[in-house]
């Protein structure tokens, strides 16, 4: 009898171990749904540095409207989203300066928006680039170009550590990047692009991988979107128009939504 009582109190015991320490297993219902809760804005360029030139038109110009334009619409739209600039305004923030400020306000991604230009007059539409350095030698003029504003900035020597955009020996140090978020700076990069091409009617010319210093230091999520060509007349034209700014804006826009539905559901 006193053999039968010891296993059913052990039976008993046993029974209650879920309940007593069910707080403590992991358990996936438990943990915390990821909610994108922070995204930091970068308008390309600005003040001293006016970035490509068209022949009527200031990248700085173009890229700071785009930018304004995209957050207006997730701030109307995306209420629970604090978005945060790196300029506001025609000022001049240092390159390394504005992956940290999106870095030290523990953003959850980074989206730096640009215009672009070509020797080639008729080239044109959008490209969408992440961390990389896949087809390093093909991509080099931009890479070289939008690393170049570092030498604008006072004491850039000692600030970047004597690299050289101009030198492709100084972008051995790119290989040591991070693949955290590369899956999901992808991932962006791919709705953007998307939408660009079946929203909106642009020509897309994909997504593509480039050692950019802007998106070398984040650590979170990053892109960096070039919305159009300024050396073509064409599309330098279409830019500067306010539907041009607003049907590319609310495309960026737009691939943020999706891009933020995605991951909150997985």
């Amino acid at each position: 009898m006193e053999r039968f009582n010891n296993k059913k109190n052990l039976l008993s015991f046993l029974i209650a171990i879920p309940f007593f320490f069910g707080g403590f297993i992991p358990n996936e219902t438990m943990m915390p749904a990821f909610r994108m809760k922070k995204i930091v804005l970068d308008a390309g360029h600005g003040g001293k540095d006016p970035g490509n030139l068209g022949a009527r038109s200031k990248e700085k110009d173009i890229n700071l409207a785009v930018t304004l334009l995209v957050g207006k619409y997730i701030k109307e739209n995306m209420p629970d989203v604090e978005v945060i600039y790196t300029r506001d305004d025609d000022s001049f923030p240092a390159l390394k300066d504005r992956p940290k400020l999106a870095n030290n306000n523990k953003a959850d991604l980074f989206v730096s928006i640009h215009s672009n230009s070509a020797p080639n007059k008729s080239a044109f539409g959008t490209e969408t680039f992440v961390m990389g350095t896949k087809n390093f030698e093909a991509n080099f003029d931009i890479v070289k170009k939008e690393n170049s504003v570092i030498l604008l900035e006072e004491n850039h020597e000692a600030e970047y550590e004597g690299f050289d955009p101009a030198s492709p020996e100084s972008y051995m140090m790119f290989n040591l990047m991070s693949k955290a978020n590369f899956s999901n700076s992808l991932s962006l990069a791919d709705h953007i692009e998307t939408q660009f091409r079946d929203r909106v009617g642009r020509k897309s010319r994909g997504v593509k991988q480039a050692p950019l210093w802007v998106l070398w230091t984040t650590s979170m999520p990053s892109v960096l979107v070039e919305v159009g060509f300024l050396s073509n007349s064409t599309e330098e034209q279409f830019l500067m128009t306010k539907e041009g700014k607003e049907y590319m804006a609310s495309a960026i826009y737009r691939a943020i939504k999706d891009y933020k539905e995605q991951i909150e559901i997985n």
